[in-house]
């Protein structure tokens, strides 16, 4: 790795033991959105509401999902990469 890409890499924020990566697949409406999650798991997500009006999440942006322990079908995301924060993720192969 040369110099220009190590000063590029920046430490991101790693999905801790009950989250997944996931890549939001459509928008739902309703503070919904179709996600496509690292374990193969198509889930609904909800946005919640400190992150409403703050972050805004679009089509093929990448996410932290928290999964529910009582529906596994369903989650809330807890976290949203820039898009060069999921360039580098997909680099060092943490999703496809």
């Amino acid at each position: 790795m040369s110099d220009d890409e190590n000063e590029r890499r920046r430490d991101l924020r790693m999905p801790n033991d009950d989250e997944v990566f996931a890549v939001v697949t459509n928008m739902l409406g309703a503070n919904r959105v179709r996600v496509r999650c690292a374990d193969g798991v198509e889930r609904t997500a909800r946005i919640p509401g400190r992150m409403q009006k703050r972050i805004w999440i679009r089509e093929d942006d990448v996410v932290l999902v928290e999964p529910w322990d009582w529906q596994d079908e369903k989650g809330d995301i807890t976290w949203r990469y820039e898009k060069s924060e999921a360039d580098q993720l997909r680099r060092e192969g943490h999703i496809q």
